[in-house]
């Protein structure tokens, strides 16, 4: 069965999740965030994963900026930043995060080969509009999809069914991308293609499932969506 429909993760597949970080460091007055900003980075990312699926399996849910906001809040903690301007900043970077290089161009050479493109996030609506409309991507783009719309998040099979439902295709006829090998490696369960998007060379996960691709960016994913 023929591929009909490219459906992307936002966080970190699109847009870069290490950007509000690296960019707060490098503004005047954030000489303490300098010294930090990776590791407060990477503690940010891990917490607001760890978050939301705990959130998922107790029924706890909270849509994801609160989730970004108190993992935030965790890291900061952590590396002992109590500055409440420094935190509304980074939230505020957080919320128009920069799309990697090669994000605008290979969608849009989707649009033009004649796939369906679409996000699907745990991001809110309204942090999915913001990072969209900031990376100038919506025109290419068919359905910016969110959990919210279920209530619960990745890797719940709730999730990956609204992408048939918006997009009015099957699950084989989706290539599904992810940089979160965990989420490529449930949505190869669920019966989407997937490609997993790994950039920083990191071991596959072990889970009962494997993403059927493993790619180092997003660039070739138009001639990987044509041959499939």
């Amino acid at each position: 069965m023929a591929i009909k429909a490219c459906v992307f993760d936002a966080y970190g597949t699109l847009f870069d999740v290490s950007a509000a970080a690296r960019e707060a460091a490098g503004e005047p007055g954030q000489e303490a965030l300098a010294g930090c900003w990776q590791a407060l980075s990477e503690t940010w990312r891990q917490k607001q994963l760890g978050y939301s699926w705990l959130r998922a399996v107790t029924g706890a849910h909270a849509d994801f900026w609160q989730v970004t906001g108190e993992a935030l809040d965790y890291a900061l903690a952590e590396q002992k930043l109590a500055d409440p301007a420094l935190r509304e900043r980074l939230l505020a970077l957080y919320f128009e995060l920069s799309a990697y290089p090669e994000v605008p161009e290979m969608l849009g050479n989707l649009k033009e080969t004649g796939f369906a493109t679409a996000i699907l996030s745990n991001g809110s609506p309204e942090m999915l509009l913001g990072a969209v409309t900031s990376a100038g991507i919506g025109e290419v783009l068919d359905e910016v999809i969110s959990v919210e719309d279920v209530s619960v998040f990745k890797p719940d099979r709730r999730v990956y069914d609204l992408v048939g439902t918006a997009l009015d295709v099957a699950p084989a006829e989706v290539l599904f991308v992810s940089s979160n090998g965990w989420d490529a490696a449930a949505a190869s369960g669920y019966g989407f293609v997937t490609a997993w998007v790994n950039r920083t060379g990191l071991p596959m996960d072990r889970l009962p499932w494997r993403p059927a691709h493993e790619l180092s960016d997003l660039t070739t994913i138009p001639e990987l969506a044509g041959r499939l």
